[in-house]
């Protein structure tokens, strides 16, 4: 009674909690055998369910569970803070009791309108006797087996003994019977508010009947049926009578065909799995099967493994038509349908990789033994897959090493299998992991699969030996052919004197510190060891590009070089040497870059310990103007047996300033400085020392500052970019940062340069000078007017703006003579030019002095840019400028060519051609007795739109023209114009291609015809008179020989006899004296009866008396001589001596070699004081000349002796 009040109050309690909350009150009555249990999982002051008695229905009792007996009526009232069908469930639970013939009751019934509002789930348990099987018949709509809710609501499920034999139905299936043996639960579960049938099954009772199948096993095939420990038992049996068999867990199988099992459970594939193993052998061309096939044990769950052997040197090749995607670790294929393919390796290890069905991948190839394997659930097929064999696809390589260096061949991958194999002789000797080259020959290398790049890497090292001067190699290649596509490691031993340090400069682009180990943008990576005496340290990890310049380490060390497969190797140019003495571990020298930047280091090690009792140092150089600030970002600092750690820094001729890790580092600092880091002995079972640091550079901010006057100079503007790559110089006008600075004529400007050098920003200036009128058309010179002092910078160039009315033309002179155009093969000093154009940028030509252009007329608007290295030094004017009347054409060129060298001229812009509808002459003064030879070379003509192109030359003076060619006529090449001509060009509107010529004149003398050809007649007259004389003077000798007088013949005068008197001058006043030929026969007659001087002279003076001397027969001047009769008195002045030889027409005499004392223009001064002429004295000849002509030098004689 006291129980009964306490849940009254708590009811009423409830209700009072739930007066704003859903209910639900009414009358249930459940039928005899059905158990209903309603309940709700949510907390009882929110949901509950009350049974209400008593009077008036005072008495409630409230719970979240409540169970509901048969054939008792019972109100209910459901309460419920949320919606009331969807917190609330019921269970209506039956019992069906079956003997081994029937069931009590025979048909499964509910209550359809018991408590619809509501999900409901109407189960019965099966009670049977053992080896007694329930039929359950489907009334109504079939089922059929699913995995997934039913969409309308209505859920069936058939559970057996055990939980793990759910089997789930939805109506609108092909089942229409379900069996279950004892313990077996049916159920239905409906959604609230469904209309469900009263009768569901039929059911019926009767003894459990085996399933019974046939099988063929082959013998390369082993199926094992084994039964899951989980299900109830069961006997599978093959055989009859006496030689039946039953196994109640497993049945193995082989080499069996049509053989009969019989199981004697209901379902035997829900209680067996067969393992099934199929061994598939290949030769080196085929495989047995040829495929990867599985019919039997269809219903059963089945595991499959297809042991596949291959014989060496073989591939294996596996295509699955589906194709596959291979699986990771956590990965579960969806359709459950999972492939394993495992391959033993050769050093024996398996390889194994997992597959679902669908993918991309459709075919395997496979080295060595494989079995694949997969799990298929019952009912499922099995996707067959074909099965081949190749030979091996190996490759081989032809290798030979450098002398001292070893190439190591090793395994990175344990996957695919391959090996390395050497070709040595006729023995091949292969290794799974490692192969080693150092015989520095041509070696075949060969590896057992196709793509070993995947597998091995190669490390190609090479020692160098450094004795106290040099290293004896270069630290890198250029280009390495070997292995391309492999992961390569190139590394260089390098070893100096103990005492000393080995020293690696970098190039101009420099190295940057990373972190060891991480790997370099270009893939690249450069890492630097030193061998310690306890091990090696690691300096750094490097990449191409940074602010390292110099690396200097002790005594022994490798640097290595990191490249990947397939990367073109692009080393950075280290150079070796030999550096100083050094305690240090390393030295490190840094170029910090100009502007605003953050470098980081790293210690040797790092992030590991620095070695004990060691010292690093950094040799940091950084930019005038700028300053920096030292930041230590992590360190860690040991605990010290002995000394401690230490920072020094030092300056140039400064004190050391020592501090500790934690102290404060400079800042703001301006100077080159080194850096030394000091570690102590330290306990070595406690963290070591490290540190990570950065350097900060920033500008020092002391900006050049220029105040700039323009009102000064009229007209004149001043332009100042920057053409440097330096891009922290800072350019500023008036306090605003500007790229390019422009100073406008007769304005005032403050301009700033921070960080600027003068070499990477360029100074011009321009200055206008504007004719308007007639009035203001006055002559100038072009001047370079004083700029500012202050600016920085010098001046690049200067531009006169000169501006005109149309009817006006611009005159250009020089001051100092006349300008030449630029052009190939008359190219002006780059040093001081002149560039003109028009005021839009067209070209006319590039200009400097000492030329032979006078002048230019230009009837446009003229630009011209005066470029000098030094305008300072530079205080004449560049051109003189005056204005003259309108001219028709565009540009005249007064050309003046000189006689020493050719003179070219172009068109204006060459050669990218004239412009379009101009003109251009050239009025070219030819000095008299000159002729112009006129050759044009490189002429381009266009394909012209409208009117033609016109190529004139015609004489000063003259109207008619001596050509005129157009662009669609033959063009003329070469031209000879006789005096002072004018040369005129005249451009179309081109439709396609330019105009433009280069000329080349050329002055040469003129030649008179006429003059020739009686030059050749007198000649040929001269020839004749002096053969006459020739003949004459020879009669004439032998009458004087016979008559015993001695003759004298006068070169450019009369040929006289002795006795005539005609010698009008005294002795010393004539030149009767000199001879021209002497009869030594009849001068020095008298003598020879001396027989004292007959017996001196040598046996071939003896007897006959000697040859007189012939006269002289060789060539003589161009003039004839006179022959006149005695009784003329002939002028004195026609007296000559011989002829000149350069003057004579007659032939040469013979080129017989003779000396200058043969001649007979000469006498040796030793014979003058002897009658006989014999030589009283000794020494060298000296002759003194008879004759009164020159002589001139005498051509030496040329003999084949000489060659």
């Amino acid at each position: 009674m006291r129980l009964f009040a306490r849940r009254a109050l708590l009811g009423l309690v409830l209700l009072t909690a739930f007066a704003s909350s859903e209910r639900l009150q009414t009358a249930v009555r459940p039928d005899k055998g059905s158990t209903v249990t309603v309940s709700t999982v949510l907390p009882l002051d929110q949901c509950a369910v009350c049974t209400v008695g008593g009077v008036n229905d005072t008495q409630k009792s409230c719970e979240s569970s409540l169970s509901l007996a048969p054939e008792e009526e019972v109100k209910l009232l459901f309460n419920c803070s949320q919606a009331i069908e969807q917190a609330f469930t019921v269970k209506i639970a039956r019992t069906v009791e079956c003997t081994k013939e029937s069931c009590s009751p025979t048909t499964l019934e509910i209550q359809p309108s018991l408590l619809s509002e509501f999900s409901r789930t109407f189960t019965w348990e099966l009670k049977a006797p053992e080896k007694t099987v329930v039929g359950l018949g489907i009334l109504g709509e079939g089922l059929m087996e699913t995995s997934q809710p039913c969409l309308d609501g209505f859920q069936y499920s058939l559970t057996k003994t055990n939980t793990n034999g759910r089997t789930l139905y939805c109506r609108g299936g092909s089942e229409t019977h379900l069996d279950g043996l004892n313990g077996a639960v049916v159920s239905l579960q409906v959604k609230p508010k469904a209309l469900v049938e009263s009768v569901l099954f039929q059911v019926s009772a009767g003894p459990l009947k085996g399933q019974t199948m046939v099988v063929t096993v082959d013998s390369s095939t082993t199926a094992v049926v084994r039964r899951d420990p989980a299900e109830p038992e069961c006997e599978v049996c093959s055989g009859n009578g006496s030689t039946r068999e039953c196994r109640t867990n497993e049945k193995t199988l082989t080499n069996v065909e049509n053989l009969s099992l019989e199981f004697n459970c209901l379902k035997p594939q829900d209680v067996y799995s067969v393992e099934i193993k199929k061994k598939i052998e290949c030769t080196q061309s085929s495989c047995t099967p040829a495929a990867g096939e599985m019919n039997v044990f269809k219903d059963f769950r089945r595991s499959i493994t297809w042991e596949i052997g291959v014989p060496q040197r073989t591939v294996l090749k596996l295509d699955f038509p589906g194709g596959l995607k291979e699986l990771f670790e956590v990965e579960t294929c969806p359709d459950g349908h999972r492939y394993s393919v495992s391959t033993v390796k050769s050093e024996g290890g398996i390889r194994t990789t997992s597959y679902c069905k669908g993918g991309t991948v459709s075919h395997l190839g496979l080295f060595g033994a494989t079995s694949v394997t997969t799990q298929v659930l019952k009912g499922s097929e099995v996707d067959s897959f074909s099965v081949r064999v190749a030979p091996r696809g190996g490759r081989t390589m032809s290798v030979m090493p450098d002398p001292n260096t070893i190439i190591t061949i090793s395994r990175v991958s344990s996957q695919p299998d391959c090996s390395v194999c050497l070709n040595k002789e006729s023995n091949q000797i292969c290794k799974p992991t490692q192969l080693t080259l150092k015989d520095p020959y041509n070696t075949t290398v060969e590896f057992t699969c196709p793509q070993p790049q995947d597998v091995f890497a190669v490390e190609i090292n090479r020692e160098i030996d450094c004795t106290e001067a040099s290293c004896s190699g270069n630290i890198v290649q250029a280009e390495s052919s070997l292995f391309p596509d492999f992961n390569r490691t190139f590394t260089w031993d390098l070893k100096v004197v103990s005492t000393r340090a080995f020293q690696l400069d970098f190039p101009e682009l420099g190295m940057r510190q990373i972190p060891n180990k991480e790997i370099c943008p270009d893939e690249h990576t450069y890492s630097i060891v030193t061998y310690l005496r306890r091990g090696p340290a690691t300096i750094g990890t490097f990449c191409k590009g940074g602010t390292v310049t110099t690396i200097l380490a002790r005594y022994k060390g490798r640097v290595s070089l990191q490249v990947p497969g397939n990367r073109k190797l692009d080393p950075v140019d280290f150079k070796l040497n030999v550096g100083p003495e050094t305690s240090m571990v390393a030295i490190v020298k840094v170029n910090l870059p100009r502007g605003v930047s953050s470098t980081d280091f790293i210690t040797a090690n790092y992030p590991s310990e620095f070695p004990d009792n060691q010292q690093m140092q950094w040799d940091f150089a950084v930019p005038g103007m700028h300053n920096y600030t030292m930041h230590f970002q992590d360190h860690t600092a040991p605990e010290c047996l002995a000394k401690e750690v230490e920072v020094e820094y030092q300056k140039e001729d400064k004190k050391v300033t020592k501090l500790t890790l934690t102290d404060s580092q400079p800042k703001h600092a301006q100077g080159d400085f080194n850096m030394v880091l000091r570690n102590c002995e330290t306990n070595r079972t406690l963290q070591g020392l490290t540190l990570n640091y950065r350097v900060s550079v920033m500008r020092s901010g002391h900006p050049v500052l220029c105040a700039v006057d323009l009102t000064e100079h009229q007209g004149v503007s001043l332009q100042i970019e920057k053409v440097g790559s330096d891009p922290f110089c800072e350019m500023s006008i008036n306090s605003k940062v500007e790229k390019k600075l422009n100073v406008a004529a007769g304005t005032k400007a403050s301009l700033s340069f921070l960080d600027c050098p003068n070499e990477d920003v360029r100074l011009t200036a321009s200055k206008v000078i504007a004719c308007q009128d007639t009035t203001t058309c006055s002559a100038t010179q072009l001047t370079v007017p004083k700029l500012d002092s202050c600016l920085p910078m010098p001046l690049h160039s200067f531009t006169w703006h000169l501006e005109i009315p149309e009817d006006r033309t611009v005159d250009l002179t020089s001051p100092t003579g006349s300008l030449r155009q630029s052009l190939p093969g008359q190219e002006c000093d780059p040093s001081a030019s002149l560039h003109v154009a028009e005021s839009d940028g067209f070209s006319v030509g590039d200009f400097c002095f000492t030329g032979m252009i006078p002048k230019i007329q230009v009837h446009a608007n003229l630009s011209v840019t005066a470029t000098v290295l030094d305008f300072s030094k530079t205080k004449e004017p560049f051109l003189n400028v005056s204005f003259s009347q309108e001219i028709p054409e565009t540009i005249i060129y007064r050309v003046s060519p000189e006689e020493s060298s050719p003179t070219l001229l172009a068109t204006p812009n060459w050669p990218l051609g004239m412009r379009a509808s101009s003109t251009v002459s050239w009025l070219v003064t030819v000095p008299s007795q000159y002729e112009a030879h006129l050759q044009f070379l490189n002429v381009s003509q266009p394909r012209c739109s409208d009117r033609h192109t016109d190529f004139t030359v015609k004489l000063l003076g003259d109207e008619e023209e001596l050509i005129s060619r157009r662009e669609d006529e033959a063009p003329v090449d070469k031209l000879t114009v006789s005096r002072s001509f004018y040369l005129n060009m005249s451009n179309c509107i081109p439709e396609e291609g330019i105009f433009g010529t280069m000329t080349k004149i050329v002055l040469q003398k003129k030649s008179n015809l006429m003059a020739i050809l009686l030059g050749i007649a007198g000649a040929l007259l001269l020839l004749l008179t002096v053969l006459a004389v020739v003949c004459f003077v020879i009669r004439k000798n032998k009458k004087d020989k016979q008559a015993k007088e001695s003759s004298i013949y006068i070169g450019k005068g009369n040929i006289f006899r002795p006795n005539d008197g005609h010698f009008s001058k005294t002795r010393s006043d004539n030149e009767s004296h000199v001879y021209a030929s002497i009869d030594e026969a009849m001068t020095y007659g008298h003598l020879l009866g001396d027989s004292s001087y007959a017996d001196s002279m040598p046996a071939r003076f003896n007897g006959a008396l000697v040859d007189t001397y012939n006269t002289f027969t060789g060539p003589t001047s161009s003039g004839l001589p006179e022959i006149k009769e005695p009784d003329a008195e002939p002028e004195l002045e026609m007296f000559k001596t011989f002829l000149d030889p350069s003057e004579s027409f007659l032939p040469s005499r013979p080129r017989t070699p003779i000396d200058r004392q043969d001649s007979l223009g000469f006498q040796d001064r030793r014979l003058l004081d002897s009658q006989l002429c014999t030589f009283k004295s000794t020494g060298d000849i000296n002759t003194i000349r008879l004759s009164g002509v020159n002589m001139e030098p005498q051509t030496p004689v040329v003999s084949e002796d000489s060659f």
